[in-house]
């Protein structure tokens, strides 16, 4: 019976593939660059940084700092100081450019704390969450993690050029699979999730449902799928151009894998490491 029904009982089940948030979009962004961060080994060598990526790294760097400390402690001034501490120049044009960066970063950072409510304790700063859903084990490390009464908010700072809405919100996959993972990890419910833009001030909100959530695990899941069916047709001896084919566009300007990449390099021009930074 078990033959006629197409059944394999004795089979084992399925592994969970493992995803965070970055993992996925970068299969989503192209197909070929995928392959070299997370399939090839040894990974090709990569481009040097980016000034706004260390720009980036400094402002998240100084405020998981700020909470690490007492709360009368957290003061805009301090705040100020951890994120000089945290600065690093990789990237920028020269030392100039770097110190008028950093000045308007601190002017950030000095705002968005002053406006901060620093007696609140976060169940997690820079926290690691993971969740098993469907066919996928979501996770990833969430910028922090408020208890509001009974309900996790998932936060994530952001210090890119563009301030955001509420449709950046709620079509965010790595905020809808923080709040699952958070969900499972702290055992708390978490429906409301939030986009900390510092240099506008502006806080994008969304209020996920079940049936918002479940849409984003399974475009996740699918996504999954596709990755587990290019492993394996890879390593059944496919041609990994044709498994992982490049997806150009003007996001080949800044690829970290530009140099091994030459449909990349005619897809769009080499720009300078400064020139994703706000004007």
């Amino acid at each position: 019976m078990q033959e006629q029904l197409g059944l394999d009982f004795g089979a084992p089940p399925r592994k969970l593939v493992r995803v965070t948030p970055a993992k996925l979009a970068t299969w989503a962004d192209c197909p070929r660059r995928f392959r070299m961060a997370y399939v090839d080994r040894p990974s090709p060598a990569r481009g040097g940084p980016w000034a706004h990526s260390a720009m980036g790294a400094a402002v998240h760097n100084a405020l998981k700092a700020l909470f690490d400390l007492p709360p009368a402690q957290r003061s805009p001034d301090r705040a100020v100081a951890l994120l000089t501490r945290a600065w690093k120049s990789d990237g920028f044009r020269d030392a100039e450019q770097s110190w008028r960066y950093r000045d308007r970063a601190a002017g950030w950072v000095r705002d968005y704390v002053e406006d901060l409510d620093t007696t609140i304790d976060p169940i997690g700063v820079e926290r690691w969450v993971s969740a098993p859903t469907g066919t996928i084990v979501a996770e990833g490390r969430v910028d922090r993690i408020d208890l509001r009464g009974d309900e996790l908010v998932i936060v994530d700072y952001k210090t890119g050029k563009h301030a955001l809405s509420t449709d950046d919100a709620r079509g965010s996959q790595a905020l809808a699979l923080y709040a699952v993972a958070a969900r499972r990890t702290l055992r708390k419910p978490c429906a409301r999730v939030e986009l900390h833009h510092l240099p506008t001030g502006s806080v994008a909100v969304w209020e996920h449902t079940e049936e918002s959530i479940g849409r984003h695990v399974a475009r996740a899941e699918e996504a999954a799928d596709d990755i587990v069916l290019a492993e394996s047709t890879l390593a059944a001896g496919a041609d990994h151009d044709e498994v992982y084919p490049p997806r150009t566009g003007r996001q080949c300007s800044w690829c970290d894998f530009r140099r091994h990449c030459p449909e990349g390099q005619e897809a769009a021009p080499t720009i300078d490491p400064w020139a994703l930074l706000a004007p």
